[in-house]
């Protein structure tokens, strides 16, 4: 008995050791993925001469002052303020109302619900430059127009968000939801208290990818904003670049500091992509 439980484990690390077809397949494109990113931060540590050299190569050694330079260099702390209001904002946003409405569509019958639905999964084949002037229109007759406001405010609610959220809460029993009236709860209730518990992993996915899509968000902001203090940090990164040159090692460094929210909130998020994946597919 003592053979085959010290046996068992190292067969498995012997398994777990061996590559797959799949994962000779998978390791080109991994690279692939992650040589701009590497590339990105090799040259925020670079001199601007090694950013023009050719063949390029490694850096002779790491400028550390390029990232204290972009910062001091352009308001990009205030930039990353404003980033972080606006996504946080659009993913509480998402959260609330895709909630409401994705209940709406799952659980009650209405007249034209059906047809509304469908209108709206039909938003998600528009491509946004169809719909930024009647946006940008909107802003203005809303009076937020170069406020933080104006990117905010059309944001709050996605389709995707919506169809996301009631492909979910067609999975949920109703059952759960005979119980909850048979004890008096209201649909409010049964929304808060019995269902949203519920899709935890769902909910923690929709902010990540509304987080991710509105931090890096640069056609809207480029369009909504013109003054530099209501600037996102995706905006803002341009002024880096002058009519006539640009300095890659202050950009690139810039670039960086704007994506490390995005990298520490992907890896503490990651285990909801794989729980919601994994319910989904029990369910």
């Amino acid at each position: 008995m003592s053979m085959t439980t010290m046996d068992a484990p190292a067969a498995r690390r012997l398994r777990f050791r061996r590559p797959s077809p799949l994962h000779l397949i998978l390791l080109p494109i991994a690279l692939v993925m992650v040589t701009p990113l590497l590339w990105m931060v090799l040259l925020s540590v670079s001199t601007e001469a090694e950013t023009r050299r050719f063949p390029p190569g490694l850096p002779s050694g790491i400028e550390w002052h390029n990232y204290s330079d972009a910062l001091h260099d352009a308001p990009l702390g205030h930039w990353l303020g404003n980033s972080a209001i606006v996504s946080v904002s659009c993913v509480i946003g998402n959260l609330v109302f895709c909630s409401l409405a994705g209940y709406a569509f799952a659980r009650i019958r209405f007249l034209g619900s059906r047809a509304l639905f469908v209108a709206v999964l039909a938003t998600l084949m528009v491509p946004f430059q169809i719909v930024m002037l009647p946006m940008l229109i909107m802003v203005r007759t809303l009076g937020l127009t170069d406020t933080l406001g104006a990117l905010i405010v059309p944001n709050l609610a996605t389709a995707f968000g919506i169809f996301l959220l009631r492909q979910f809460f067609m999975t949920v029993p109703r059952e759960l939801e005979e119980a909850a009236r048979i004890d008096g709860a209201s649909r409010l209730r049964i929304l808060f208290q019995v269902m949203l518990p519920l899709m935890r992993p769902t909910l923690a996915t929709l902010a990540v990818l509304t987080f991710l899509q509105t931090w890096n968000d640069f056609l809207w902001p480029l369009i909504a904003v013109q003054s530099p203090e209501h600037m996102t940090v995706q905006l803002g990164l341009q002024t880096f670049q002058g009519s006539h040159t640009t300095n890659w090692p202050r950009l690139m460094a810039g670039t960086v500091i704007s994506q490390l929210p995005v990298f520490v909130l992907f890896f503490v998020a990651q285990r909801f992509f794989v729980r919601s994946v994994a319910t989904a597919g029990l369910k």
